[in-house]
């Protein structure tokens, strides 16, 4: 069986969108195995994934912390010797920084990546065999699909899918209609303001609907309690794992949320989501190139207004209603 293996292991968000490259060459080459390395926080992400055989961990978040202890090394040993189990036929390179071509190096067959005018960091396509030229300006998801298809022989179709299984949501958090807010991140400049939230979210509960805020620190965690104060209905849950946290997205009514990984989940699972964009452009990483049931609010110093998600939220409900 012919195998590639893809290293794009961070960021959550980016991950999302690269995972899209997996239905097309499942759909162009069936026999075609696919691995996929990723940072130890996303594995859950490519293990949900119905056409991904192997997810391979990679710990370089913590290995960097501590970089002399002996553990770190054995563990860097070990992931050698994982990705050096079978030749592969192609090894597509999408990290865009050294890091990644320092992963792509350890396993064994031909490297594909960007070109030094396509990728972040110029110097990290020294790693690499093979080099694509792939415009800068597109949506990430479409240049992980053009490199994909270029390195393979294949040309991508039509919008990108995404086949995630994740498992059912906790019955006590899903046991009426709710709405996930993603309102953290982790670039303040991302976030959208408080007020604006409080207002959006009492619209939700004045619908019937739950309202769910989930967080990932201390401090988000204040920041969803804060905001879930004065709101009937609304839950700051648990902190959820990734897989858990996926099952919640998945049977959302919809998912309001910023520009960070959660919402871009949201969208590939096919839940309604309203992404709100203030310092980014949402042509290179918005959500509304997974359908119709995706909106892109904002951009890159335009905060979308409360009646921007008021109607856009409106819009989306009436459009898809879940029984």
């Amino acid at each position: 069986m012919s195998a590639i293996l893809v290293v794009r292991p961070s960021s959550l968000g980016d991950v999302v969108h690269a995972l899209s490259l997996v239905a097309d060459a499942r759909a162009a080459r069936p026999e075609l195995a696919i691995d996929w390395v990723a940072e130890e926080a996303f594995v859950d992400l490519p293990a949900m994934c119905a056409d991904v055989r192997r997810v391979v961990p990679l710990a370089l978040r913590r290995w960097k912390r501590a970089p002399l202890r002996p553990a770190h090394w054995r563990e860097l040993a070990r992931l050698r010797a994982l990705l050096r189990e079978e030749r592969y036929e192609a090894i597509l390179d999408l990290q865009e920084q050294v890091k990644g071509g320092f992963v792509a190096r350890l396993a064994r067959g031909r490297r594909h990546g960007f070109d030094r005018a396509s990728i972040r960091e110029p110097v990290a396509a020294l790693f690499d065999d093979v080099h694509h030229a792939v415009p800068r300006g597109l949506h990430f998801a479409a240049r992980c699909r053009m490199l994909a298809g270029r390195a393979l022989g294949y040309e991508p179709e039509g919008a990108p899918r995404w086949r995630f299984a994740p498992p059912p949501p906790d019955a006590a958090l899903a046991a009426r209609p709710y709405v996930v807010a993603v309102h953290a991140t982790s670039r303040a400049t991302k976030l959208w303001p408080e007020e604006r939230w409080h207002a959006l979210l009492k619209g939700f509960a004045q619908a019937g609907l739950a309202v769910l805020l989930p967080w990932g620190s201390d401090a988000e965690r204040e920041r969803s309690e804060r905001l879930a104060s004065g709101v009937d209905g609304a839950r700051v849950p648990p902190r959820q794992p990734l897989a858990a946290m996926a099952g919640l997205l998945a049977r959302a009514e919809l998912a309001v949320g910023v520009d960070t990984g959660l919402t871009h989940l949201a969208a590939a699972l096919g839940t309604p989501t309203i992404a709100l964009f203030t310092v980014t452009d949402p042509a290179g990483a918005g959500v509304a190139i997974a359908g119709g049931h995706a909106r892109d609010l904002g951009g890159n110093g335009d905060v979308p207004s409360l009646d921007d998600a008021r109607r856009a939220a409106g819009a989306l409900l009436r459009a898809a209603p879940r029984c």
